[in-house]
C-alpha cells in the first residue's frame, strides 16, 4: 500500500491509500478521484515527503488505526456516510435508471444511491434530474 498526499484544482488537500502507483494512475485516468471537500475531479498528487524510520523508533509510534477517521473533515465524512446509509437505499450500478424511473414517477419515491460514470451523471442532470456525488467510494455500499 503507498499513501498520497492529493490536491484538487481548489488547492484542497487530503490523503488516500492505494495499492500501487499504477493503480493511482489507473484510478486517475479513469475519472474515478475525487476531492472529499468540493466533489472537484481534478486531483493530483500533492507535495509528500518520504517517511524513513530509524532503526531504533518505537514501532508503536507508526502504528495509526486506518479504520477510524484521523481528521475532522473525515469525521464529517464518516458522519455523512452513516446518515446517507441509514436514510437511502442502495440501488448500485442502477443508479442511472432508477433515478430516471423515479423521476418520471414509475417508481416509487425515495432517496437512492448508487454508482454512475461522471458522463451518466451529467446526463441525469441535463435531464433536470437532481443527483450529487457522494464523498466516499467502497465495495461495502450495502453494509
Amino acid at each position: 500500500m503507498i499513501r498520497y498526499s492529493l490536491q484538487c484544482d481548489d488547492d484542497h488537500t487530503f490523503d488516500s491509500w492505494f495499492r500501487s502507483g499504477d493503480d493511482y494512475e489507473s484510478l486517475r485516468k479513469a475519472g474515478m478521484l475525487s476531492c472529499p471537500i468540493c466533489g472537484s475531479e481534478n486531483v493530483s498528487k500533492g507535495m509528500m515527503s518520504p517517511r524513513v524510520n530509524s532503526s531504533g523508533s518505537d514501532e508503536q509510534d507508526v502504528k495509526t488505526d486506518l479504520s477510524k477517521p484521523a481528521s475532522p473533515a473525515e469525521q464529517a465524512v464518516s458522519k455523512l456516510k452513516n446518515m446517507i446509509k441509514k436514510q437511502s437505499e442502495y440501488v448500485g450500478v442502477d443508479f442511472p435508471s432508477e433515478a430516471r424511473a423515479i423521476h418520471a414517477g414509475d417508481a416509487p419515491k425515495r432517496s437512492i444511491y448508487g454508482e454512475a460514470k461522471p458522463d451518466e451523471a451529467r446526463a441525469l442532470l441535463d435531464e433536470g434530474i437532481p443527483v450529487a456525488p457522494i464523498p466516499w467510494l467502497d465495495s461495502s455500499q450495502t453494509n
